[in-house]
């Protein structure tokens, strides 16, 4: 019996400027005699300036569609357009292009190196990409003014966490895609990360996507989408979106 077709809104698109445009898209991993369905026909359009979170629980498939989409992987069947071009149809050179111009990425661990300051690991964005920020103006962005010349041993989890976004930002990303960005944080130092984030979205304009199994982080976005085994369970919109500093978890 064939799956039921997964929900698509398609209102964002039609709204604004379609960046991305995902039809059919999975993802199987072989792992020996089992096959690992991460992603089962999802079709999914995100616009331009938009923020959405993509909610649901561990195995869900939520990170293997952002890294689909961020182009660190790469779909088994279905097409992923960016701006009108085929990501799906792109070599490993293109990809690499790609991530390096168009993506900005955010993960749950900070991955700063540890012997560089927040200005010099900021710097190391800057440096490859082609019309960057000054990293003093990306770590400003995000309130870290005063911390600038601090190495990560000196600074809170949080401060780490918007070190990593202002290098993130800081080659001006098309896209900002953020993996459970406050997963290793309290909720206090989560919801300063939540609204660099939101700021960023806001003042730069770069279309974010969120991974979450946080509920309440839902209520920032301009659409949420509920992912479960590999399918788009459903779509929600938020007539009134929170700020972060209203969230409560």
């Amino acid at each position: 019996m064939p799956a039921e077709s997964p929900p698509v809104d398609s209102q964002a698109a039609a709204d604004r400027q379609s960046v991305f445009s995902a039809h059919g898209v999975t993802k199987t991993y072989h792992m020996g005699e089992v096959d690992v369905h991460a992603l089962r026909g999802v079709d999914l359009e995100l616009a331009s300036g938009e923020f959405i979170v993509l909610l649901g629980p561990s195995g869900s498939g939520k990170s293997t569609l952002l890294n689909i989409l961020g182009g660190l992987d790469t779909p088994t069947e279905g097409q992923i357009r960016y701006r009108g071009e085929t990501l799906t149809d792109f070599d490993d050179a293109a990809l690499t292009r790609y991530r390096r111009r168009a993506v900005g990425f955010v993960f749950q661990f900070y991955n700063l190196i540890p012997s560089l300051t927040a200005r010099e690991n900021v710097a190391l964005i800057t440096d490859i990409a082609k019309n960057p920020m000054d990293p003093a103006e990306a770590l400003a962005l995000v309130d870290l003014e005063d911390r600038i010349d601090h190495f990560p041993a000196q600074m809170s989890g949080g401060e780490q966490q918007r070190v990593a976004i202002a290098r993130a930002v800081a080659k001006r990303p098309d896209v900002l895609l953020c993996d459970e960005p406050t997963g290793a944080l309290d909720v206090h130092t989560g919801v300063l990360v939540l609204d660099a984030i939101q700021r960023i979205n806001a003042e730069l304009g770069a279309t974010t996507a969120v991974i979450t199994h946080n509920a309440s982080i839902a209520d920032m976005a301009d659409r949420v989408v509920h992912i479960s085994d590999g399918r788009i369970a459903s779509i929600d919109r938020n007539e009134t979106k929170k700020v972060a500093s209203e969230l409560v978890w």
